[in-house]
This record gives structure tokens, C-alpha cells and sequence, in this order.
């Protein structure tokens, strides 16, 4: 039986799961909580956003036990990660985003943005830890975000202060010496309440499960991650309200994940490799409520990131090379002949640092009941954006105790944006909603390889949705997105490539239709998406191995002319009875290339039209239960899986389909619980990253697929405590 019909398989188990009648029911389940996706201009509830949309809250994330975004990631429908990194940076949404980022000059096209401070391509710093809920919208946010979501954003969102106290910790341990410290306070600081606070704080480390056999050390690929977050809300009169948001995460993680012989977890490198970031932010927010027609809304942000990315480049070490033959290429020993088989010399370091600095500004005015156009009948919204982004790069590369490749660069963009939109009430249950967004984006970059570029350019983008209710439980609605993603540049390339310095900006228009159901008065919901895209002037990543040095790659950008994505996502909710839940969720992609041909190092021509494109599966599922007793008792077991997919847009290399089974049991009471907890139980080997090049000099830089795995079974216990 071939790999998609094992996931058709699963996915009509899922599908039917998620229907399925609740005929052992003993009790009716008080209605489930409505969901709000905090991201949207207005605060939309779940179920009445004309577009597809995953929340994960507060509650899911708990019973899960998750305690990164890595954790839970696997249960979106139709979405990836590419596993280059110590943590997950590098997200596609439909088959649409990026895998890597080497060279500096950002531009992302899936956004991230953490309680309103965008830290787009800086995934990694994404504690689960007292969050409110994390969303994740697919399809382009032309309206809302701009160039920076092509193919959707991902958000989220901290709890806010309390005006009654909670103070809670808890402290997790687990194999791979793990251990992770948390806690939280939350409460007024003043006897009137109007002024409210919440401070998080969060502390992980574990060893990063491999084995480096050379040093003799088990925590070369280890985490020590910091996390930290406080919010001030201050009620300055009944109509003005203040949000300050501060956050600091210091992730100093070891990089040290590849092995020749892709064994997975028992490396030989010599070089400790760094994923390091550490990144301040502050977020404030001003709301005026004061007008009878109309509301302000101000966002200012503020983010501040030093990232360092490093690694050991031929994953071994002197002595193991020392023991494999290499052909004298240079005619070491000076006899005239190159063909004679010396101890190879390979030693091979690449290292990059960052700093990152971003500032935004918006400014929102959103009618009221009062201000509502059109006999009462439209909602407005008009505001201004602004960004200005700043990032200098020093990248350092050493081959065989020679300085191979040294670059400093210093980028710049900034954007300028005005949007508007409407919501409608026609009559008849019909809803329309109409956005736009016009946005200017100016850059400037130079580096020491003498390379500069200033591009300019004005793009556009937004949405036309008509939704209708057919009832209080059927609600359908037809979607039209465009979104844009910023052309761009490529620096240090040799001079044959010079006809590919530059990429033109990609658009996409993104046609959706959906159902958003509640289903056994009200005690079940599915949310049902079914989507087409049309992407012209696709940008797509490309590399190329040196064939005169192979140590180096030369990457690029370039467009590969029109593509197509189409699929559906399907997710559900259940609450069977007052103690079980259940819920899943089903996605399924089509990609493929158009007319897109590249060179290959050796001169031919590769030829990719029609191909699926990178890190996007046909399937992706997930499927969960919740059960709490009466008496404390807990339980939780999910599954998540994804088909096969291509690690990348350069080469034929291809992962293999996997699925991830995990637990979590426990007691709980008001003010404390203990849970055993465990990943991975089946201690599946599944990829998260692949590539497919030479990097053996023994064999002739003979081209091989590498992989690199995700984390293996995991155990451990955690012990929570609440003070009220």
C-alpha cells in the first residue's frame, strides 16, 4: 500500500472521528467557550471569521504539556516547520514560506508576532508558558500585516493582568536532563484596581539528545533557554487604557546535529556549533474610547534581537579525516602527481551573527455602534503603519585553518502603510467584508564584497469575504485574499551568476471557501476550508554546491514564474461529556511548480515544472482526547503525522512519513497537581530537515542525502502549584 493511502486512511479515520456521534453520551457538556482571534482588527470570535483560522488555547496547551511552539506545531493543519535551527524559525503555511536564512536582508513570508512585536524569521524564542492562545491564519493577510504574511501569520498571545491575584510554579524533570522552571504572578497594584500587572518567567534546559563521541559530551546540541514577560495595564479613566508589554528571552543553544552516516544521534564534531538568540521587546498599546463614532487605537513596538548561528561544517573532526584517504589534489609531496592518496584534510567552520532592530508604529480609528455607516449597516476601520528594520550581519567561514569567506553587511527597509476596511451587513444573514492595504517598502544594503542595493517599490494587497448564516449552528463564506512579498537581491554571487542579482516581488491571490458548524446543541464544531492559490512571480530559494570549492554554496532568490497550491483543512472539537473532549484535524495540499527550469553545478539543466514544492506534505493530521474525573483524575493522549515531503527546492531529496504519539497523566486539585508526561512515546525517527550535496572529500564530494532528525522519546514528571 503506497504512503498517500495509508494517510487517506487516516484521514477518513479522523474525519470520522470528528463526526461521530456521541451515542455514549450520559450527560450534555455545558457549551464550549467561544474563541477569539485576538489578531483580527476586531476581536472576531472563531467561528465568525470569514477565513481559516487555528487557535490553540490556553487549556489545549496545558493538557498537551507543551512547553515550546515546537510542541504543538504538528497539530496545524497544513503546516511545517524546516528543521535547520536548534528551534523552529522557519515556518510554511500551505506549502508557502521559507527553509533558511544565511546571508542577512530579511523577508519573510509567513509573519510571527508575539503580543504585537513582530519577530518575523525569529521563531525560536516561543515559550508556551502562560500564554493565552496561539493563532495561526493561513492564506495571505494582505489587510492586516502587509508583505511580511504572504502566506499567513502566526501569534501569540500572553495572558493579561489580573484584577484578582494568581501567582503560580511549576517544575518539570524528565530524561535528557531536563529541567524546566516556571512562574507567574498576576494582580492589581493599587486598592482602586486600575492599575494591574503580570510578570512570567520561564527557565528550560536539557542536554539536546545526541551524543558527541569525539569530546565525549552529551550536551553539545543542548537548550538553555530563558523566557521572561511582564505586562502593566493601567485604567488611566473610563475611556483610556494603557498596555505596556516587555519581553527578554536568551536561548543559548547548541547546534551540533548532523552526522556523515546519518546515524542521528551519535555525532563526531570537533567545533561546538551556537544557535544563540536573545532578544529584548516592548510592546505598547493605547486605547481611547472616548468619541461617540469612533475608536483609537495606538501599537507601538519596539524589538531588539542579537542572534548568532554557527556550526561545524564537516560534522567530524581531524582525527577521523586523518583516517580516510583523500586524492593529493595540490601535489603535496612534490613527485608530479595529484593522483596519489595522502590522509584527508577537511576542518570546516561558518559562523554568522546578527543584530536586529525593529520598530513599528500603527495607528487605528474603528467605528462605533454610533459611527456605523450606511443606516447602521457597516462597520469602518482606517489606520497608518509604519516599520523601520534594521540588521548588520558578520559572517566568518574558516576552511582548513584559512579564512574562507569574511562579509559584513548592513541592511535597512522601512515601510509605510495605509489600510482600510469594511464590514457589512447586507440582510439576509449575508455578511461582507472588504479590506485593503497600500504599502510602500524603500531599502538600502551594502556589505564588504562591495555589493549594495537600494530597491524601492509600492505593492498592495487585501480581501473580499461574503459569508451567510443559514442558521445559528451553519455558517458558510467565500473568500478572495491578495497578498505581496517584497522583491529583493542576492549578494556575493560569482560572476556568472551576476543575471540573477536581483528578483522581482511576488503575489499571490488566495480563493477560499469554508463551513463553520456547531453540531449536538452546541457541543461539537467544525471548521471546514477549502482553498486554491495562484502564485505569480514565485520567489523560490535556490543553492548550488562550489564544484571548485566545495565547502561553499552559492545561494540566491529567483522567480520561477506562476504556481498553484490547492487543498482543504478540516479541524474539530467535541466535548462528548462534561469530562471527555476530543478534537483533530485533517489537511491536504497539492503544490506544484510552473515552468521552472535551474542550472546545476555541473552545467546541466534541472527541470522542476510540475514538481511539489518544498517541506509541504499532501497530509497532515492530528487527533487528541482530554478526560478529567470528578474525583481529579487526568489524561491526555494525542497523535500527530505528516506524508512525505522534499527537504528541498534544489534537489530530489525526500523525507518519509511519520507519526508522533504522546501522553500526559496526572491528579489534579484547585491549587496543585503532578502529571507524568511523555513524547514521542514510540520513539519514531522522523526528518525535520534534509540535504542532498557533497560533503565527504574521501568519496569525491560524491552527492549524498544528509538528514537531520527530530527529538526522540522523551519521559519526565511536572509538579504545578497555584496560589490564589
Amino acid at each position: 500500500m503506497s504512503i498517500n493511502k495509508n494517510y487517506s486512511s487516516v484521514a477518513v479515520a479522523v474525519i470520522a472521528a470528528l463526526f461521530a456521534s456521541p451515542s455514549f453520551a450520559t450527560e450534555s457538556p455545558d457549551e464550549m467557550e467561544v474563541m477569539v482571534v485576538t489578531s483580527d482588527f476586531r476581536r472576531s470570535s472563531l467561528e465568525s471569521m470569514p477565513s481559516s483560522v487555528t487557535v490553540i488555547n490556553q487549556q489545549k496547551i496545558e493538557d498537551e504539556g507543551a512547553q515550546h511552539f515546537e510542541d504543538i506545531l504538528n497539530s496545524i493543519a497544513n503546516f511545517n516547520w524546516s528543521g535547520g535551527s536548534s528551534r523552529p524559525k522557519y515556518f510554511q503555511i500551505r506549502g508557502v514560506g521559507e527553509q533558511e536564512e544565511y546571508q542577512g536582508a530579511p523577508n519573510s513570508s509567513v509573519g510571527f508576532v508575539i503580543d504585537d512585536i513582530d519577530l518575523s524569521g525569529l521563531g525560536m524564542v516561543s515559550s508556551m508558558y502562560d500564554l493565552q492562545q496561539v493563532e495561526v491564519l493561513r492564506g495571505p493577510q494582505g489587510t492586516r500585516y502587509g508583505g511580511n504574511a504572504l502566506a499567513g501569520l502566526i501569534y501569540l498571545k500572553s495572558n493579561d493582568p489580573t484584577d484578582v491575584f494568581e501567582h503560580g510554579a511549576e517544575v518539570s524533570m524528565g530524561d535528557d536532563s531536563l529541567q524546566t522552571y516556571s512562574g507567574f504572578s498576576s494582580g492589581p497594584l493599587t486598592d482602586s484596581g486600575n492599575l494591574l500587572y503580570r510578570v512570567s518567567l520561564q527557565h528550560h534546559q536539557q542536554d539536546g539528545y545526541r551524543d558527541n563521541l569525539y569530546l565525549e559530551r552529551e550536551d553539545t546540541n543542548g537548550r538553555d533557554e530563558l523566557s521572561g514577560r511582564a505586562k502593566l495595564r493601567w485604567y488611566a479613566t473610563d475611556n483610556l487604557q494603557f498596555d505596556l508589554t516587555l519581553m527578554y528571552a536568551d536561548f543559548d543553544n547548541g547546534y551540533d546535529a548532523w552526522t556523515l552516516d546519518n546515524n542521528g544521534f551519535d555525532t563526531l564534531s570537533d567545533d561546538l556549533g551556537i544557535d544563540a538568540q536573545q532578544t529584548t521587546g516592548t510592546g505598547f498599546k493605547v486605547t481611547y474610547t472616548g468619541a461617540e463614532s469612533f475608536e483609537l487605537t495606538s501599537l507601538s513596538s519596539f524589538a531588539k534581537t542579537e542572534h548568532q548561528y554557527a556550526y561545524d561544517g564537516d560534522w567530524a573532526n581531524p582525527d577521523y579525516w586523518d583516517n580516510k584517504l583523500c586524492t593529493d589534489d595540490y601535489d603535496s609531496n612534490g613527485d608530479g602527481n595529484t593522483d596519489d592518496l595522502i590522509p584527508c584534510e577537511y576542518n570546516y567552520i561558518w559562523d554568522k551573527e546578527g543584530d536586529r532592530r525593529t520598530i513599528t508604529q500603527e495607528f487605528r480609528l474603528s467605528s462605533t455602534d454610533a459611527g456605523r455607516l450606511f443606516n447602521g449597516s457597516t462597520d469602518w476601520l482606517i489606520g497608518l503603519y509604519a516599520m523601520d528594520l534594521n540588521e548588520d550581519n558578520d559572517l566568518y567561514s574558516e576552511y582548513n585553518g584559512w579564512a574562507d569567506e569574511v562579509l559584513q553587511s548592513e541592511y535597512r527597509s522601512t515601510n509605510y502603510a495605509i489600510f482600510g476596511q469594511l464590514e457589512s451587513e447586507l440582510g439576509h444573514d449575508y455578511n461582507l467584508s472588504v479590506g485593503l492595504r497600500l504599502e510602500r517598502r524603500e531599502s538600502e544594503y551594502s556589505d564588504s564584497n562591495n555589493d549594495e542595493f537600494s530597491p524601492s517599490e509600492t505593492m498592495w494587497g487585501g480581501h473580499m469575504a461574503l459569508s451567510k448564516a443559514f442558521s445559528d449552528t451553519q455558517q458558510t463564506y467565500i473568500r478572495v485574499a491578495r497578498g505581496y512579498k517584497a522583491g529583493g537581491f542576492n549578494m556575493s554571487l560569482p560572476a556568472e551568476f551576476l543575471s540573477k542579482k536581483e528578483y522581482d516581488t511576488e503575489t499571490m491571490y488566495n480563493y477560499e471557501i469554508g463551513l463553520k458548524s456547531s453540531w449536538l446543541a452546541g457541543s461539537a464544531t467544525t471548521n471546514f476550508a477549502l482553498f486554491y492559490m495562484d502564485r505569480q512571480d514565485q520567489q523560490v530559494a535556490a543553492s548550488q554546491q562550489d564544484p571548485s570549492n566545495p565547502q561553499r554554496f552559492i545561494l540566491y532568490t529567483e522567480n520561477a514564474g506562476s504556481s498553484s497550491n490547492y487543498g482543504a483543512e478540516l479541524e474539530g472539537n467535541w466535548y462528548a461529556t462534561a469530562n471527555l473532549h476530543v478534537y483533530g484535524s485533517v489537511g491536504w495540499l497539492e503544490t506544484a511548480y510552473g515552468d521552472y527550469q535551474y542550472e546545476d553545478k555541473y552545467g546541466g539543466i534541472v527541470d522542476l515544472t510540475d514538481r511539489e514544492l518544498a517541506h509541504s506534505p499532501n497530509f497532515t493530521f492530528s487527533v487528541g482526547a482530554t478526560y478529567r474525573s470528578d474525583s481529579g483524575w487526568f489524561a491526555n493522549v494525542n497523535a500527530s503525522g505528516k506524508s512525505d515531503f522534499y527537504y528541498s527546492d534544489s534537489n530530489e531529496s525526500k523525507s518519509e512519513a511519520y507519526q508522533i504519539f504522546n501522553a500526559k497523566l496526572g491528579y489534579e486539585t484547585d491549587l496543585w497537581s503532578a502529571y507524568l508526561w511523555g513524547r514521542n512515546l514510540f520513539d519514531e525517527h522522523y526528518g525535520v530537515r534534509g540535504f542532498y550535496f557533497g560533503n565527504e572529500p574521501d568519496i569525491g564530494w560524491a552527492d549524498k542525502q544528509y538528514v537531520r532528525y527530530g527529538d526522540p522519546r522523551q519521559l519526565g514528571a511536572t509538579l504545578n502549584i497555584k496560589f490564589m
